[in-house]
């Protein structure tokens, strides 16, 4: 595979310049679906209701003009009452409510379909993305982007589809029907006014758009910060940081206040110049319709036709500023949001990569070589086998590179050399998918989702039933825990689990792989925020559990890694020691000492403990 800098992968490329028309032509395929015709005919259905509501909409003057002069006395004559007439107006004006809500009816489905498709695409992208991308990303600007993009897509499909074209239309419409009833005068005043105020709008908003667009920056920022400050509640109140935090969140927030109020200026500007344009359009075609009446070339009648077709006409473009300056506001946050499906998923399988086909399980590192930065190497060259059904642990330093370990092998990311086998298969050359069920992961740092313990342990194997989530929490000790609370499985977790201690999340999470039952497991330092006491209640039901299954142990602990059949020293980015717990301690290097160390460590902490029990 072509390799890549993995800077590149670090966060989306930067949105190049504004392209409202690549972006529409994005959101096209969308709203013309392949393999669906029930939804291409509510397309044509929409748009054939549009079309004869407008067209309706133009004759409703025209009928209103008959019953003026009707109704108007002429000379030597009497007036009428216009019955016939007076009942098409009503019906015209039923006509024209009647199609515009049938369009709607059927455009809806239409609509929340493309935004249901859209809003999954991007959440299945973002999933496929690379761990890479989700350790740099900021969660509160990107939850953001896809809320305001997908909002965006319901704001343009019903404003331009159905305000701003119908409203193009009628346009034209109403200027052949001013040329065909009086004289092309009355059509170029109507095509002048429109055209200036169109002109007018386009300008002064696009000189406004950058306000916007700080607007939703900082906007994304404060945001961004509140999240993550929320977040980490905790760490706040450890260190008193509730003032600084509330400094950081004013900050952006002021950014915000200074662009919305330029933004508001502009916006006043922009009414103001709008105002007048139409105000100016509609007085010069009144006094020429006016000059029309006393001239006797025309009726009140016409007068008052040329009046509703302006009023009729001026009324949706009255509105079209706003709708405008959503349209490309929308735009804007369309283009934010899908613009994140360009983003390179870096981790891809391979054309026509088959499954995994796991037989006995063994695990083999050949010369790994991976770095996070191109110019920090992590591992220089790791080679190691765990056989099948057997344990090997990684020990090692603070930073030696034993969590990379367990990222490269559930393939988080690629190695940058070397090559990563199990049963004799690269797992490049494998679909994550099949790799991922065949590996069980008991990570150092466990997040729960924000629902029941049932939900979180079942996560391992969604249709498991309750007699298969009790068994796989007996296992992992957690069972008469949670029998004794009030709500027992069925007790929410909270925001990432912080309702639970940190031993009671991580059994939780030895529950939830127990009851996935992969062909490998990876425990990292998955006892290390367990008490001695459950930490050695854990290790049996963990040997039971990886009996026959083989097991990658990476641990900092060492008394949790003295059953391995192997372990595996790092050091600097390689495998400085190798062998048994015994053959180790006996070899008196690294290993030892760091056993030494721990040892005295652990006495310490018995003799401290049994000095505060004796003080009691």
């Amino acid at each position: 595979m072509r390799r890549r800098d993995p800077d590149s992968y670090r966060r989306p490329p930067e949105l190049g310049p504004r392209n409202d028309w690549r972006t529409i032509r994005t959101l096209l395929p969308y709203l013309w679906p392949v393999g669906q015709p029930i939804l291409r005919l509510r397309v044509v259905l929409a748009m054939v209701f549009l079309a004869a509501g407008k067209g309706v909409t133009v004759l409703v003057p025209l009928l209103y003009k008959h019953a003026v002069d009707a109704l108007t006395p002429k000379a030597g004559g009497i007036a009428v009452v216009p019955l016939a007439v007076l009942l098409a107006y009503g019906l015209a004006r039923v006509a024209v409510s009647a199609s515009s809500e049938l369009r709607d009816v059927a455009f809806a489905r239409v609509s929340q379909r493309a935004i249901r498709t859209v809003g999954l695409e991007i959440f299945r992208h973002l999933h496929a993305l690379a761990l890479r991308f989700h350790l740099d990303r900021q969660t509160g600007g990107v939850s953001r982007a896809i809320e305001r993009g997908t909002k965006g897509i319901e704001f343009v499909l019903n404003f331009m589809l159905f305000n701003i074209l119908p409203t193009i239309l009628e346009i034209g419409m109403v200027t052949a029907m001013l040329w065909h009833l009086y004289n092309a005068t009355f059509a170029l005043a109507t095509f002048a006014t429109i055209t200036l105020y169109i002109a007018y709008t386009l300008g002064v908003t696009e000189w406004r758009t950058k306000y916007r667009r700080i607007m939703n920056d900082t906007d994304s920022d404060a945001s961004t910060k509140a999240i993550d400050s929320l977040l980490n509640f905790e760490t706040v109140k450890y260190f008193g940081n509730e003032a600084h935090e509330a400094a950081r969140y004013d900050v952006a927030l002021a950014r915000y206040e200074d662009a919305a109020v330029k933004s508001k200026v502009s916006l006043g500007l922009l009414n103001i110049g709008q105002g007048a344009i139409i105000a100016v359009g509609l007085t010069v075609i009144m006094l020429m319709a006016a000059r029309g009446v006393v001239a006797g070339r025309m009726t009140v009648g016409d007068f008052v036709l040329v009046n509703a077709y302006l009023v009729q006409l001026y009324l949706p473009l009255n509105a079209l500023g706003f709708v405008y300056r959503e349209i490309k506001q929308s735009l804007t946050d369309m283009e934010t949001m899908f613009h994140l499906l360009t983003v390179d998923a870096e981790i891809a399988d391979r054309p026509g990569a088959p499954a995994l086909a796991v037989t006995g399980g063994e695990v083999r590192f050949e010369n790994v070589r991976f770095g996070y930065q191109p110019s920090r190497e992590i591992l220089k060259g790791v080679s190691f086998t765990v056989a099948p059904g057997g344990m090997v642990a990684i020990v090692g330093a603070s930073g030696a590179g034993k969590s990379t370990i367990s990222r490269l092998l559930f393939r988080f990311y690629d190695v940058t050399g070397g090559a990563i086998f199990i049963d004799g298969q690269d797992i490049r050359g494998v679909t994550q998918a099949s790799l991922r069920a065949s590996i069980g992961v008991v990570p150092q740092d466990t997040v729960l989702f924000n629902d029941s313990i049932r939900y979180n342990i079942a996560y391992g194997r969604p249709d498991a039933g309750q007699d298969e989530v009790e068994r796989a929490a007996r296992l992992a000790s957690v069972h008469g825990f949670v029998s004794g609370l009030p709500d027992g499985y069925d007790t929410r977790v909270g925001e990432r689990g912080l309702k639970l201690s940190g031993g009671e999340k991580q059994r939780v999470a030895i529950a939830r792989t127990i009851l996935k039952s992969p062909r490998i497991l990876v425990f990292d330092e998955a006892t290390s925020a367990l008490d001695t006491h459950t930490e050695k209640a854990i290790q049996a039901s963990l040997r039971e559990v990886a009996r026959d299954r083989t097991t990658l142990v990476i641990a900092h602990r060492l008394s949790t890694v003295i059953d391995a059949d192997e372990i595996v020293v790092l050091g600097d980015g390689l495998v400085i020691e190798r062998g048994t717990h015994a053959a180790l301690l006996e070899r008196n290097g690294r290993y030892a000492d760091m056993w030494a160390k721990q040892q005295e460590a652990a006495l310490l902490h018995d003799r401290l403990a049994a000095t505060e029990r004796a003080a009691e």
